[in-house]
């Protein structure tokens, strides 16, 4: 067996590890969700739900529904009572609805509580049963006969015989004043439900969205007239939107994301399907023809209260301040709208009420604008028109909001930041900086390595020490730090380098892009074509075009420090032990920062990732059994995981 056959049977026994303890979490917790304990949220059970998926498809466990107490007697079901296919977000609604276009697609709340059906003979009412496995669950009639909403005798259809499905919740204001020692109202009622002495029922109320007739034809034709039929017989329903396109279904959600709090009862998303009644689709365990649009913990409304510019060197940045909302357990207040085509592409105002999504993200972010009638209460976004630091007229070229002027001065002392930054030139504090501009000691890169120990020392003496200088007595330790570290930057890489001249954009793992694709010298970046920039990539037309025209602006400059020696740009190793190889790093490492870890592996001819994609190679992390998602990544990725002590070994041996 050769290497290649050990890495691949360790990578098959860590993915079977993985799904073994993602079976049994699984089991545990749906145990936990149908006994009315329930031990984490939706969204924490739906992530290890998804990674099971991923890992193993054929998973049973993945085809099971939950269990319930031993309390009541046993009773099968009369209709499916599966789970349904989910989305938590507008792109994933839209890569289902692709596949299922529907001329209608009807749309229902999606309850937050617990499924009961209602099994009937001749319009009379002889079991309630639960969930439980999707086949078979309690029957617990007597506890349900005292529910609000549950029909003992169908008097519209005495005739009918079948199943009739919904969703047993507790209401906001019974939970407040009876049980709110419960953490929810859906963990309350499904407590309830499920007493053996049926106290508390009478507290919990059914909603129906669903029926099956199991003797002659069903008294409805569609799902339209299912509902209607539904609220015939006296049932508490949902209500029904009838949207033309998927679309629509993602404006109607927004609109009752709004105005949610302000339901009686909970829910956490809506149901999506088609008109007519899919038989076939329902016997599955998991239907295909409908699915389970979820809310999400990180998407929220919010009212717009105003703009802001955040100017950052000479571009400004229109970032909207709206009403605090809770986003993935943190309060989140500010999004950027990224630049003026943002702005009027989704057409926010102030008192715009809109969509803001923290996705996974660490910047949330405004997703789109709710569609408000009240346009008197809108107020137009006024853009800035002159630079506040040199009075130019500032030009809108619609992906970013930019001073013109070369010369302007924030724009040059954003670009020393930066390049300070970029070479991690420590000590060199942003007060000594802005002090040396002001004092017309720094105005380019190049200035930074002009700087003497004398030019320095005045900056870090208080008045009597400055006595002593005017006498000749020119030292300071701080100025010497300062000076030193400066002289130690005068090597780095090419990305580093033409990162550190701040074109709008253009950041080191841009640039490292670009040296990907071939323009691995500065010769060469600075004779390429826009065109060939834009074929690289992650860059496009308007990056490739910011790109030229910030090397064009800076050509000389950084000309002059290669030709001079100032800097030295450390030739990039061809054919290096890393050569093919990608790295991503996690965690704490022990003998070197993450950063000269990077480096390190650049240096040998490999590249750097900040998140596990497929095509990593290793992940480096001290925790190799680490329940972290970027180590589950990697073991569903089927990628090597190393520690940093045999990272040190494949880059010195």
């Amino acid at each position: 067996m050769d290497l290649f056959d050990i890495d691949n049977a360790q990578q098959e026994s860590d993915k079977n590890k993985r799904v073994q303890e993602l079976e049994k979490l699984i089991l545990k917790y749906q145990n936990s969700y149908y006994n009315g304990e329930a031990e984490i949220s939706d969204s924490e059970f739906d992530k290890l739900w998804d990674e099971l998926k991923s890992l193993n498809p054929q998973s049973s466990i993945l085809k099971k529904i939950g269990t319930d107490s031993g309390n009541f007697e046993k009773a099968k079901h009369v209709m499916p009572m599966g789970s349904q296919e989910k989305a938590a977000s507008p792109e994933e609604f839209l890569t289902w609805a692709t596949k299922h276009k529907y001329d209608e697609y009807l749309v229902e709340y999606k309850l937050d509580g617990a499924s009961l059906e209602l099994q009937y003979e001749n319009g009379k009412l002889k079991r309630a049963v639960t969930r439980g496995d999707g086949s078979i669950g309690d029957d617990i009639t007597q506890n349900a006969s005292r529910m609000k909403g549950v029909i003992s005798v169908l008097l519209d259809s005495p005739e009918f015989t079948g199943g009739i499905r919904g969703e047993v919740i507790m209401t906001h204001d019974v939970h407040k004043q009876f049980f709110s020692d419960k953490a929810n109202c859906r963990n309350a009622a499904n407590g309830l439900m499920k007493r053996k002495d049926g106290e508390g029922s009478e507290h919990l109320q059914l909603i129906v969205y669903d029926a099956l007739s199991t003797a002659g034809e069903n008294p409805f034709s569609n799902e339209v007239e299912k509902i209607e039929w539904l609220k015939a017989q006296g049932f508490f329903v949902s209500p029904l939107q009838i949207c033309k396109t998927a679309e629509d279904v993602i404006d109607y959600r927004v609109s009752v994301m709004e105005m949610r709090k302000s339901l009686e009862y909970d829910i956490d998303g809506l149901v999506v399907k088609e008109k007519i009644i899919n038989f076939e689709d329902a016997k599955r365990n998991r239907p295909d023809r409908q699915i389970a649009f979820k809310f999400s913990l990180e998407e929220a409304i919010s009212v717009v209260k105003e703009v802001e510019w955040s100017k950052s060197g000479s571009t400004y940045t229109p970032v909207a301040i709206f009403e605090p909302v809770e986003l993935a357990g943190t309060t989140v207040q500010r999004a950027s709208l990224a630049n003026p085509d943002t702005l009027r592409k989704l057409g926010v105002k102030i008192g715009s009420h809109v969509v803001v999504v923290k996705r996974g993200e660490i910047i949330p972010k405004i997703e789109r604008v709710l569609v408000n009638e009240n346009l008197s209460n809108l107020q137009e976004i006024e853009f800035p028109k002159i630079c506040d630091a040199c009075n130019s007229p500032l030009e809108d070229a619609g992906s970013k909001l930019f001073c013109p002027n070369k010369n302007c001065k924030k724009r040059i002392l954003h670009r020393v930041f930066k390049w300070i930054e970029c070479l991690d030139i420590r000590d060199f504090g942003e007060t000594l900086i802005t002090e040396l501009f002001n004092d017309g000691l720094l105005n380019s890169v190049s200035d930074i390595y002009k700087l003497t120990q004398e030019n320095l020392v005045p900056y870090f003496l208080n008045e009597e020490s400055q006595e002593k200088v005017s006498k000749g007595v020119k030292t300071s330790k701080g100025a010497k730090k300062v000076f030193d570290s400066i002289q130690n930057h005068r090597r780095t890489t090419l990305a580093k380098f033409v990162a550190g001249f701040d074109i709008e954009g253009i950041g080191e793992s841009m640039v490292e892009k670009l040296i990907e694709s071939g323009f691995n010298s500065l010769e060469k970046l600075l004779s390429a074509t826009q065109e060939e920039f834009a074929n690289v990539y992650m860059f496009a037309e308007i990056t490739a075009k910011t790109l030229r025209e910030g090397l064009d602006e800076n050509k000389d400059e950084m000309q002059e420090l290669v030709k001079s020696k100032t800097i030295e740009i450390e030739e990039i190793l061809q054919g290096g032990k890393f050569s093919d190889l990608s790295f991503c790093f996690t965690g704490e490492l022990h003998s070197l920062k993450r950063s000269e870890a990077s480096e390190l592996v650049k240096k040998l001819g490999g590249s750097t990732k900040s998140s596990v994609t497929k095509d990593l190679t290793y992940l480096v992390t001290n925790d190799t059994e680490s329940g972290s998602s970027k180590n589950a990544k990697a073991k569903q990725f089927g990628i090597k995981i190393i520690n940093e002590d045999e990272f040190l070994k494949m880059a010195r041996g």
